[in-house]
This record gives structure tokens, sequence and C-alpha cells, in this order.
């Protein structure tokens, strides 16, 4: 008996053992899922406290009701309903917990920070374009779809023999072209809608925005003139009427260039005669209403020939506008716009010897 209960009471105590591993064992077990739980519930704190983003397509869509200020047209552009661009809108501001637009059956008002949100908005898709874009143009430089704005003084005198460069050296490179003012080539940078600018400087850009010169290109002095026109010496850029000159309507950054590189005072508000085109100018200055100033560049591609004008050069010589590319700062096809400058540069039009050569036999017919 006395064995017995001693043997009975060593088991005993194997069991116990058995029994003590068993609860430590599931003492790490119910740990291991506390702590599990305890992340788990961390993160999804932690995202509790994380704000809300809104959608690049939410975006698009404001900036269309933006640039249309009307849903309908907007939601058309969009290529979407009238109700769903409402709805995503609505969200959207519940996302940014802000009043974006003010509406009415009539009109579409954006609040200052709607407005705010539009310019802000605008670089953001920008800049998801310029990744995809980034992507792309490693996969396949200038290849596909390339969007240029050109302005309307340099495009018919470089596009001709640059656009066939382009062909030959980059075939499978799709150019979809916009002629343009400065200003509007400028907004369409901005808002990703070009990937370059051909533009001439000087001329206040945005930040966002950085360009590449080309070349300058050298103002001449055009008359129908004989006296002022007919002497083969430069002319002193003092000798100059500025109530003579005739130049195009504001908004047209020739205009600008033309005083600014000459250093001429504005013509006389009285004299209010002005050109909407260069065609226009010439023939004004043909009829004798007045002199002008042309940039080198549009004088060597002909823009004078079945004329009997003048040109002649300034002294001291160099008043210039300067040709460059223009594009946004965080575009990811640099290196494919610094491939099209070299074209640009390389046409013939650009060369100084040719555009030389031109101007000489600007005047048909001069002795």
């Amino acid at each position: 008996m006395h064995s017995f209960c001693k043997g009975s009471k060593g088991r005993s105590s194997g069991f116990d053992e058995i029994d003590s591993g068993r609860t430590l064992s599931r003492a790490c077990v119910d740990a291991q899922n506390n702590l599990i739980s305890i992340e788990q519930s961390l993160f999804t704190n932690i995202g509790a406290f994380l704000p809300a983003l809104p959608s690049l397509q939410q975006l698009r869509y404001l900036i269309a009701l933006s640039e249309e200020s009307h849903f309908g047209r907007a939601a058309e552009k969009c290529f979407i309903t009238q109700s769903t661009l409402s709805a995503s809108l609505r969200d959207l501001e519940g996302t940014l917990d802000a009043t974006l637009v003010e509406r009415d059956r009539r009109h579409v008002a954006f609040t200052p920070i709607g407005d705010a949100v539009v310019q802000r908005g605008r670089e953001l898709v920008a800049q998801a374009n310029d990744l995809v874009e980034l992507c792309a143009s490693a996969r396949n430089p200038l290849t596909g779809g390339f969007r240029l704005g050109v302005i309307p003084t340099i495009a018919p005198f470089v596009l001709l023999d640059s656009l066939a460069r382009l062909r030959a050296q980059y075939p499978k490179l799709r150019l979809v072209l916009r002629e343009d003012l400065t200003a509007v080539c400028v907004e369409r940078l901005i808002a990703s809608q070009l990937d370059a600018a051909l533009i001439a400087l000087p001329f206040e850009l945005p930040s966002a925005l950085e360009t590449t010169a080309l070349f300058d290109d050298e103002f001449l002095f055009v008359t129908a003139d004989d006296k002022l026109g007919g002497a083969s010496a430069p002319l002193p850029i003092e000798k100059i009427d500025a109530d003579a000159l005739l130049l195009l309507e504001d908004g047209h950054c020739l205009r600008d260039h033309a005083l600014a590189a000459c250093g001429i005072r504005q013509p006389s508000a009285d004299r209010n005669i002005a050109a909407t085109s260069l065609i226009t100018l010439i023939h004004m200055v043909q009829s004798g209403l007045g002199n002008t100033l042309l940039p080198e560049l549009a004088i060597a591609g002909g823009v004078l020939s079945g004329t009997s004008l003048y040109t002649r050069r300034f002294t001291p010589r160099g008043p210039a506008r300067t040709i460059a590319l223009a594009y946004r700062k965080t575009s990811a096809r640099k290196q494919e716009i610094a491939e099209l400058g070299k074209v640009f540069a390389r046409s013939k039009g650009f060369t100084g010897a040719a555009r030389a050569r031109t101007v000489r036999k600007a005047r048909v017919g001069a002795v």
C-alpha cells in the first residue's frame, strides 16, 4: 500500500508536468494570437487616421467643369453622363470636406478653394501623365504621339523642312501640331495638353516650365521707302520713327519682342493701326502705311517674296528674339525634346548661311 501510494504519487507528478507543458504551450498560442490581433487593430486604427485622397478621375472631371463652365458640356467632354459627373464631384467635395462649386440651374461658379483645387489638380494630373510617358518613352523613344505647340510667327517658316527631317529620322513618331499664341501654348503645357512648345523668348513663363534655347533670330527693318531702305549700310536703331512703325496687334509676342529687342518705345496710342497676321502686316507696309520689323527667320522663309519691299540690318547688330522649346520641369520626355531641338536647329531655315542668302534675295527685282 505504501509502495502503491508512492508510485501513484510519482505518476501523478509526471502528469502534472505534462499538464504544465500543455498549459504553457496554450499560453504561447494565446499570446501570439493576441499579438496578431493587436497588429491588425493597430493597422486598422492607423488607416482610420489617414486622410482619404481624391482620384485622378475626379480631378479630371473637376478640371473639365472649370474649362467648360457647364455640367452638360463638361460631361460630354469626359464621355460620361451629367449625373455621373455631378455624383463624382459631390464625392470629391465629400472627400476634401470642402465646397468646390456653387451650383444652380443656370450658373456654375467655383469657390476660391475650388479654383485652388483646380490649379493643383492640373499639376497632379500632368505629373501622373508624365509618369506614364516616362515608362513609354523609356521603352520606345520618339515613337507614337508627341503633342507640339508652335506660335504663328515660327510655324510657317520651320515646319516644312523640319517635318521632313523628322519623318526620315523617326518614322514611327506621330507629331500632333497645334498652332496658337504663346499664352495659349503655355496654358496647354501646364494642363499637360502639350508635350512641348516652340516659342520665342523673352516671355514670362510659370515656374513649372523650363526652356531649351535653340538659336537667336535677328530682327530686320522692312520698308517700302526706297530712300530709307535702299541704302546698303546698316540702319542705326535710333533712326527708327516709332510712330511710323506698324506691328502686330496686342497678344502677339512678336510685337513685344520687336520693341524690346530694338529698345523702341510703344507707338502712339492714337495711331491705332495693327495687323492680325504677318501677311496683313506686309500688305500694309507694301501699301505705304508705314514700316515694320520682321524676324530674319520669316524673311528667309520667303514671307517677302513677290513684294518690292526693302530690308536693312541694324547697327549695332544684334536685336533678336530667342527661339526655344518650352516644356514642363517634370516632363519625362526631356531627352526626346532635346532630340527634337537638334532637328529644328539643323533645319534649312535655321542655318545662318541659308538665311543670309535668302534675305539678300528677299526683294524681288531689287537693284
